[in-house]
């Protein structure tokens, strides 16, 4: 079992959208891989963004019982974000994904639920894939 379960946008949208087509395949994986997930501020803000006035009681309620929970300092982290950023201009990585591949730097023992299938492409250190969960 993986020792820090990161999650992006597009799982959080996935979890709290009955509506969304991964939103099955979101509920198992919550089940399996359960809370506290660590998360940046940039994928939640994708998040509130995507999930509008009708999702943000629901994440707004994860956030403040820390089952997810913000575990990255964007300004210690600043040049390795741009770095990665710059190095997937053409994927694009957004800022949320530049910030989830350096968290997966950062932590012991990571696995991101995602499904963005981006995260494929990202290489962690250069060269190791990012351990990731994705809808099949």
């Amino acid at each position: 079992m993986a020792g820090n379960v990161l999650v992006d946008a597009g799982f959080l949208v996935a979890l709290l959208s009955g509506r969304d087509a991964h939103h099955h395949w979101a509920v198992s994986q919550a089940e399996r891989l359960a809370p506290p997930w660590k998360t940046c501020e940039a994928a939640l803000s994708e998040a509130f963004h995507l999930l509008g006035p009708r999702g943000t009681p629901v994440l707004s309620a994860l956030l403040r019982r820390q089952a997810v929970a913000v575990a990255f300092d964007m300004s210690d982290n600043l040049d390795a974000v741009l770095k990665l950023m710059q190095k997937y201009v053409d994927v694009p990585a957004s800022l949320a994904d530049a910030s989830l591949v350096r968290m997966s730097e950062t932590l012991d023992d990571p696995i991101l639920l995602t499904t963005d299938r981006d995260f494929r492409v990202y290489r962690r250190h250069g060269r190791h894939t990012v351990p990731c969960v994705t809808p099949s």
